[in-house]
């Protein structure tokens, strides 16, 4: 699991006291009429802007393109937007504490949906990156769905219908996934961190990854000198496919794995935490998936 930090301890601390001073939630519509949303990503966002279309307005509170997610701060207008929700969408575990820490503090919450909770793979695999998991990204799109449809029942048909011609997509990506693992099941290929584990397993490959070092990345400690050799030594000795690099918390020593993995002629594929300027989930993922399979072809 993912323990780093989202936010500093004081400005956390600084919007709970806010919040915990009078702040409540609210189910009231914004003027014109559309529900209020507030997701922790932009990833979730747009999965909520598919479901609900023109009758929802979304506010992620994590949406800058080129930022580490890691380094979110919470804020006064992060806390005004929560204060004013009719329904939150979180990633949970782990992976956006920040949130849920705001929400407890709400005199009445609103209605929630915690997507690693939707998630079958998590329960199984603990890795809370649950956005590269296309059932998981289906079963949240089914939930606020459902969700919206109490707060809005007047447009419960039209949130029904949106869900499933985003299901149509996913069940695109999906089909897209299952070619790869039908050429190149059991390819060993290597990530700088365990963010895109569902994608790579579903498409059947052998992250030959060691852990200490994906664990060490993620957590942000130092890669021990034993360790770092045993990863580089994957790309000398030939011993992997591709190199799966997520660009949004690049470091000293990722960067050193991607040189080496270039030099030695291995394909790298970015993937990232949160979604690029100008694409929504199904095509941003839909390149990812397609880069992996260049990559291997």
């Amino acid at each position: 699991m993912n323990q780093r930090p989202t936010r500093r301890l004081g400005a956390l601390l600084a919007v709970v006291a806010v919040l915990a001073t009078g702040a409540c939630s609210s189910s009231s519509p914004p003027d014109d009429g559309r529900v209020r949303v507030v997701t922790s990503t932009n990833v979730w966002g747009d999965v909520v802007t598919q479901v609900g279309g023109d009758l929802v307005d979304v506010t992620s509170l994590i949406d800058n393109p080129s930022a580490d997610p890691h380094s979110y701060e919470t804020n006064a207008q992060a806390q005004l937007a929560l204060s004013r929700a009719a329904l939150v969408v979180q990633n949970g575990g782990g992976y956006d504490d920040f949130l849920a820490t705001m929400l407890s503090a709400l005199g009445t919450p609103p209605l929630v949906v915690t997507a690693v909770d939707q998630s079958d793979a998590y329960a199984t695999a603990g890795n809370e990156h649950v956005w590269y998991d296309l059932p998981t990204v289906g079963a949240v799109a089914d939930a606020v769905a459902k969700e919206l449809s109490t707060l809005d029942p007047t447009n419960a048909a039209t949130y029904a219908a949106n869900a499933a011609t985003f299901h149509t997509g996913l069940d695109g990506l999906a089909g897209d996934t299952a070619a790869i693992a039908a050429d190149h099941t059991g390819t060993p290929v290597a990530v700088t961190e365990p963010v895109p584990h569902y994608l790579l397993a579903a498409a059947g490959l052998d992250d030959v990854t060691p852990p200490a070092f994906s664990a060490a990345i993620e957590n942000e400690t130092d890669v021990p000198a034993t360790v770092l050799a045993q990863m580089l030594d994957l790309f000398a000795g030939g011993r992997v496919a591709a190199l799966v690099n997520n660009s949004q918390t690049a470091g000293p020593q990722t960067d050193l794995v991607v040189k080496a993995a270039q030099d030695a002629g291995v394909p790298v594929v970015g993937v990232r935490e949160t979604l690029p300027a100008g694409q929504d989930y199904l095509t941003w993922m839909g390149a990812t998936i397609a880069a992996l399979a260049a990559a291997l072809a």
